[in-house]
């Protein structure tokens, strides 16, 4: 089957490999019918999320049909439709049971303490070859396979994969109720989804942040208000829309690769990447949304951090935290908890997803798409990839 593979930071390519198959009695192979290409995999890519072993598959975003079954899977058949989600778990530890399947006891081989088990993703996470490709083995299967309505098309369930639950889980963390005024840094695809959630989950204001025109466009058709950081001071705009406290809930949906419009931090960007190489359009303030979500937040108001930071990142504003009294909420989504509730929301028409879909492009030009994407080619907010098998 073909495959994008990781090599190296800023060298990936479409292979011919090996077709997944049967490993464990739990797992389950699916053909994937749509994939899609995640700022995540940018993070991998530029190096700015190290660890990665050569070889692996990316992706961690799939929506696909059964086609074979180990002999332990009792909830799916080969045939059935399903949605693939981005981090595993096993259904029954502790962590699981409690609702924080991204802490899973089990997933990941390297034990409890490992942390989240992400497909596509370091070898730290697994490593479980990903879903950009044609098939792709699914361990655990009966616990992390959803079923997919027939109501729910491709284009709206692949945005259930990872981008709506974790955009959901980012307005949770940050504690959105009623009338809250909420800020979102960052208005790529999980900004948008942070943005839509935030409405339903109660805000009174969604204030927007970023600095290309088409994101702020998006996020101004949800009815947020933009604040463009490349021509004023974000965090004097939140505080002049607010009259002065701030907003009460910010959500950092930038992480690692944040941008700056004063000087570059070389002694960040190598503690981001590890000491590592990095590659292509890479950010160049690492903390920078830590730094103005910090500020710009009321004191006593609630930060939630859904950004990507990568384990070894120790640059982070606590002390300013502290002195404002924040509490700060963060982490991988727990996606196996948070998603069956939202695909019945999509089900019944309460949300589309999709409309933050900009382009769908043929697994024969991934390499292309992943290189526009990268460069923030205009439009370009969320791709999809077809034509995987």
């Amino acid at each position: 089957m073909k495959a994008v593979v990781w090599n190296a930071p800023g060298d990936i390519s479409l292979e011919q490999v090996p077709d997944p198959r049967i490993q464990e009695p739990g797992d389950v192979v699916v053909r994937l019918t749509m994939s899609a290409i995640c700022g995540t995999d940018l993070h991998m890519v530029r190096g700015t999320f190290p660890g990665m072993a050569p070889g692996t598959v990316l992706g961690h975003e799939g929506v696909g049909v059964v086609e074979e079954v180990g002999s332990g899977v009792r909830a799916f058949r080969p045939g059935d439709r399903v949605l693939v989600p981005s981090t595993l778990c096993c259904g029954a530890c502790v962590y699981c049971r409690a609702g924080y399947t991204a802490q899973c006891d089990v997933a990941n081989p390297h034990g409890p303490l490992a942390g989240t088990a992400i497909l596509g993703g370091p070898e730290p996470a697994g490593p479980f070859n990903g879903l950009q490709a044609g098939f792709a083995r699914v361990p655990l299967a009966d616990t992390n396979l959803m079923a997919v309505a027939e109501s729910v098309i491709d284009e709206q369930a692949i945005i259930c994969s990872d981008v709506l639950p974790t955009g959901w889980f980012g307005a949770d963390l940050a504690q959105v109720g009623r009338g809250d005024t909420v800020a979102v840094f960052g208005c790529g695809p999980v900004g948008q989804m942070a943005i839509a959630s935030a409405w339903l989950q109660g805000a009174g204001r969604v204030l927007a942040v970023d600095s290309r025109p088409d994101r702020l466009d998006m996020a101004r058709r949800q009815h947020a208000e933009p604040v463009d950081f490349s021509r004023e001071d974000p965090v004097e705009v939140l505080r002049e829309l607010t009259r002065g406290p701030g907003p009460d809930r910010v959500i950092d949906a930038v992480g690692v690769d944040a941008y700056t419009t004063g000087e570059a931090d070389p002694a960040e960007q190598q503690a981001a990447s590890g000491g590592g190489e990095l590659s292509w359009k890479h950010g160049t303030f690492p903390s920078q949304a830590a730094r103005w979500a910090v500020d710009a937040v009321a004191k006593a108001g609630t930060i939630s951090i859904i950004g990507v930071y990568p384990p070894g990142f120790d640059t982070w504003p606590i002390g300013a935290a502290m002195n404002k009294n924040l509490s700060v909420n963060m982490g991988n989504c727990n996606h196996r908890a948070v998603t069956p509730p939202l695909l019945d929301k999509v089900a019944s028409g309460v949300i589309d997803p999709s409309v933050i879909l900009t382009e769908q492009e043929p697994m024969t030009d991934v390499i292309d798409a992943y290189r526009v994407f990268d460069e923030q080619g205009p439009g370009w907010i969320k791709v999809a990839l077809e034509g995987l098998s």
